[in-house]
């Protein structure tokens, strides 16, 4: 997340990785290579992940394909 983006942790809602990859409609391991690669941000909680949803948001974004017009 970009410095201007940040908002006090208290603000910050945090999702499972079950949960991005419901938003997201894919597998909880393709969450985990999307962590492990560094294309969306997590903190480490134990063993498990927790990801910003607003990262989610952000990642999502980013990666649209949108159909340039002719």
């Amino acid at each position: 997340m970009a410095a201007a983006d940040q908002r006090p942790l208290n603000e910050v809602q945090f999702l499972t990785v079950a949960e991005v990859a419901s938003v997201m409609r894919v597998s909880k391991m393709t969450v985990y290579r999307l962590v492990h690669s560094g294309h969306l941000p997590a903190i480490r909680v134990g063993r498990s992940f927790r990801v910003p949803e607003q990262a989610v948001h952000e990642y999502l974004r980013e990666s649209y394909v949108g159909v340039e017009p002719a």
